[in-house]
C-alpha cells in the first residue's frame, strides 16, 4: 500500500511493455502487419519513424549521391534500409555506409561487423537520434556513428564504442573528416551537411 503526501491511499500500476524478438518482428513484417507504417525496432520495442520534412530528404539524398561517388567500389552505401543489431534492434538509418556483400545480403540485412558508419538526420527525432540511439549503436559495436543536426548545421560524431558507450564526440561545422573505416579518405562536412 502506498500512501501521497496528505496520507490518501493511492493505487500504483506498472505497466509493462511488450518486447519483440527480430524473429517476431520480421514476422510481422511477412505477414504485412507493419505495411504502411513507418516503424523501426529498437531494443525490442516497435518505435514509430518521424516523417521526412524536406529538408532532411533534400540533405540525405545529396549526402548519398556524394558518398557513392567518393567510395565508389570500396563500399556500397544504404539509405534507409534496415540493419540487424544483437540489442533486439533493427533500426533503418538514413544512411549506412557497409562492406560489399553482394547477394549475401539476400539472407540477412547488415549486421554491426558488415557497416563501417551510419549517419542519421535529425530535426525533430534529435534527441531520439542523440541519446536512444546513439546507445544503440555503441552497444551494438559500431566504430562510428554520425548525426547531422539539421537545426544547426552540425555533424555531431561519435567514435570508438566502449562499455556499451562512445568515448570520442566531436562536433564539426566546416572542414574535412577521415572515416575510422576509411583513414585515407577525405569526407567534406559540407557535403554531409549542407550540401
Amino acid at each position: 500500500m502506498e500512501y501521497n503526501n496528505c496520507g490518501k491511499k493511492v493505487i500504483v500500476m506498472t505497466l509493462a511493455v511488450a518486447k519483440w524478438t527480430l524473429d517476431e518482428y520480421h514476422r510481422m513484417i511477412e505477414a504485412g502487419i507493419l505495411d504502411n507504417r513507418r516503424v523501426e525496432l529498437l531494443r525490442g520495442e516497435i518505435v514509430e519513424m518521424a516523417p521526412e520534412g524536406e529538408p532532411h530528404s533534400y540533405f540525405s539524398s545529396e549526402a548519398e549521391e556524394y558518398l557513392k561517388s567518393l567510395l565508389a567500389d570500396r563500399a556500397k552505401v544504404l539509405v534507409g534500409k534496415p540493419i540487424t543489431l544483437p540489442n533486439g534492434s533493427e533500426p533503418e538509418p538514413d544512411i549506412a555506409v557497409i562492406q560489399r556483400l553482394g547477394r549475401q545480403y539476400l539472407q540477412h540485412h547488415p549486421y554491426p561487423e558488415n557497416i563501417f558508419w551510419v549517419i542519421e538526420y535529425s530535426n525533430t527525432s534529435l534527441e531520439k537520434d542523440l541519446e536512444i540511439k546513439t546507445e544503440i549503436y555503441a552497444e551494438a559495436g559500431i566504430n562510428e556513428y554520425w548525426v547531422v543536426n539539421l537545426r544547426t548545421r552540425e555533424l555531431i560524431v561519435f567514435r570508438n564504442p566502449r562499455n556499451k558507450k562512445y568515448t570520442s564526440k566531436s562536433t564539426l561545422t566546416a572542414g574535412t573528416i577521415n572515416p575510422l573505416a576509411f583513414p585515407n579518405i577525405a569526407v567534406s562536412v559540407g557535403a554531409i551537411i549542407s550540401a
